[in-house]
């Protein structure tokens, strides 16, 4: 590996111009420098493919411990903040709940529902696609796994948005702005359990309360810990996913005819825009022992940023890694992580992605950015801010009419 002095000229990982654009910057940066310094927290950053799949398969040196991402919280966020053996136990609970098969079992209600959302706009030849189905798609299949009402919607998005992106000037306004959001969402979730357990359903928060590990059943910080974890990972990045690939398929209609004529590539294409637009762009971990990287030696207990923007475009990975192919094959990109952290609701974000960009272009099979609209990416995690579409208006569809 080369050293970590990285001279990006004109762009950083904070001009506008690599938010909106940062495939450039990753070239230059795993070019230069593999180790990088992170120049907002001056924290060792990894870039290349090979060195973020190899920690992030090494919990044992990287650590995604509470120590590695100050989110406000008071308590591990379950699985993610917990480092395997006890880790491994938590998985064996969770996972089958988010298996290939059990994602299965919902398609038809997330069809469905995602028919519904189309057909409230697909007449009306234009709409602001984030508010009206990138957002309210997910996060109604969120809240209704979980058991909770849809009209607290709101609620629940000024809460993750108060973690994720808070209002603050510095990093001491942030971190207090992210504790008061997660006291909220404990206080919220505390009250939403004690309602559960006089009145179980058929939900996940209902089986959270009878659920095992070790013999035992979770404790109520523990349940916590997993709803805090479910509320982040289950409003955003599938919203943020959604929003980048249909922004690139409406700057790129040859490629969406293509699947609009063969809906056999969107598997295909479902994953390769989830590297190209890798949403959560880097992560935190903590080194649990010293290593030597980029010829500098970092000691148990630095923290480091693993790039995975970057990753999932390095060339040493993928061929022509700056170009969308739908047909890649294969595609080891790392959006959902690798190793024991690897995301628990992989199967159904890949699911989710798929029925809406299925049930969209069934309906509306051409569709442009509006005429003057310049789209905003973010940086936290990389999202359109902004989406207004216009297209010929389509047909409602009958079976989601009601």
């Amino acid at each position: 590996m080369a050293g970590n002095d990285f001279d990006p000229g004109e762009l950083s990982l904070f001009d506008p111009r690599f938010i909106s654009d940062p495939h450039p910057v990753y070239r230059k940066v795993r070019a230069q420098c593999p180790v990088a310094v992170d120049p907002f927290a001056g924290n060792p950053m990894l870039t290349r493919h090979e060195d973020i799949a190899d920690a992030l398969r090494t919990p044992g040196v990287y650590s995604s411990g509470m120590d590695a991402t100050a989110l406000g919280n008071q308590r591990p966020l379950i699985p993610l903040q917990v480092d395997p053996p006890l880790h491994t136990e938590y998985r064996k609970l969770l996972d089958p709940r988010f298996s290939r098969a059990r994602v299965r079992e919902l398609e038809g209600d997330v069809r469905q529902l995602a028919g519904r959302l189309v057909n409230d706009f697909v007449e009306n030849g234009r709409c602001e696609f984030n508010s009206e189905f990138a957002i309210p798609f997910p996060c109604s299949v969120f809240l209704g796994l979980m058991g909770l009402p849809l009209e607290d919607l709101d609620t629940f998005l000024a809460l993750k948005n108060g973690i994720i992106r808070p209002p603050a000037t510095d990093q001491q306004d942030a971190e207090a702005a992210r504790e008061r959001a997660a006291r909220k969402i404990d206080d919220y979730f505390t009250r939403a359990l004690a309602r559960k357990k006089k009145n179980p359903g058929e939900d996940l928060m209902s089986w959270f309360l009878g659920a095992e590990i070790e013999g035992r059943k979770l404790t109520h910080d523990e349940v916590l810990g997993i709803c805090f974890l479910f509320l982040l990972g289950g409003l955003d990045t599938v919203t943020a996913t959604l929003g980048c690939s249909v922004e690139w398929l409406a700057r790129n209609p040859v490629d969406r005819a293509r699947l609009v004529a063969d809906p056999s590539l969107l598997p295909g294409a479902v994953d390769e825009l989830l590297r190209f637009h890798t949403p959560v762009v880097g992560v935190a971990r903590v080194l649990r022992r010293g290593v030597t990287l980029g010829g500098h030696e970092y000691e148990a207990g630095q923290p480091i940023t693993l790039l995975l923007g970057s990753a999932n475009t390095d060339s040493d990975a993928f061929k022509e890694g700056d170009s969308v192919k739908f047909d890649r094959e294969p595609n080891p990109h790392l959006a959902f992580g690798a190793g024991p952290h690897r995301c628990l609701g992989s199967h159904l974000a890949r699911m989710e992605l798929k029925i809406a960009l299925e049930e969209l272009h069934k309906r509306i099979p051409s569709y442009a950015i509006a005429d003057g609209e310049k789209v905003r990416f973010g940086l936290a995690i990389r999202e359109v801010e902004c989406l207004p579409l216009v297209f010929p208006p389509g047909i409602r569809t009958q079976a989601d009419a009601s």
